[in-house]
Formats: C-alpha cells, sequence, structure tokens
C-alpha cells in the first residue's frame, strides 16, 4: 500500500515537481492549492504526511499546520514546511504552530525524497 502525501502549494510548478518527484519513488500524492482547499482534502482522505508551503492565498501553512494538529487525526501525522521562508524566526513560528520539518525552495529532489523516506520510511 503506498503511503500518502498532501502537497499543498498555491504554484502549480511547484506542486508538479513535488508530485513528480514523490511519485516517482513511489508514493500516492493528493495536490491541493492551497491552505483550505488543503484542509479539505486534509479532512476527506487519510494522508501519511503533509507538505505544505507557507505564503499562500485564503490559508497560509501556518494556519493549515495549527488547524490540523488541533483535529485527533493529525496530532501525530509529519508535516513539512516546504517553503522559499527561511528565517530563524519563520521556522520558530512553524515548530511552534506543530511542523515537523522544513525545506526550503528551491528544494532538490533527491533531498526531498531523503527527508520524507525519514519522516514516514
Amino acid at each position: 500500500m503506498a503511503k500518502i502525501i498532501l502537497a499543498v502549494d498555491d504554484s502549480a510548478s511547484i506542486r508538479q515537481m513535488v508530485a513528480f518527484t514523490l511519485k516517482s519513488s513511489g508514493y500516492e500524492v493528493v495536490e491541493a492549492v492551497d491552505g483550505m482547499d488543503g484542509l479539505e482534502k486534509a479532512k476527506s482522505k487519510s494522508v501519511n504526511l503533509v507538505l505544505t508551503d507557507q505564503n499562500m492565498p485564503r490559508m497560509d501553512g501556518l494556519a493549515l499546520i495549527k488547524n490540523l494538529r488541533g483535529m485527533p487525526q493529525y496530532k501525530t501525522v509529519p508535516i513539512l514546511m516546504l517553503t522559499t521562508e527561511s528565517s530563524d524566526a519563520m521556522k520558530a513560528q512553524g515548530k511552534a504552530a506543530g511542523a515537523t520539518g522544513w525545506l526550503v525552495k528551491p528544494f532538490d529532489p533527491q533531498k526531498l525524497i531523503e527527508v520524507v523516506k525519514k519522516v514516514i520510511g
């Protein structure tokens, strides 16, 4: 059974790159166009990992993480931020919101796979 990853990003090209990278390593990918869409998809489907951007319309990554962490089924699901934000202050906010890890865009596909394998196998 393939592990399911929810990829949340308002950039179609980033979503395509993430999906292509993960699918080629055997993961199933559910794409969402922003935090609000991601939250809806997370409610309707059980996922093993959430990858989210920070800066998005309607709901940003931190708000999405806080919402997910408030749901019993997402208390322990790994959530990785994949964003252009790299400041220590933003990382601290991400950690406080419940983010498991942080990857900076542009991402290295090999590094993405390594981190995903480390957190969900």
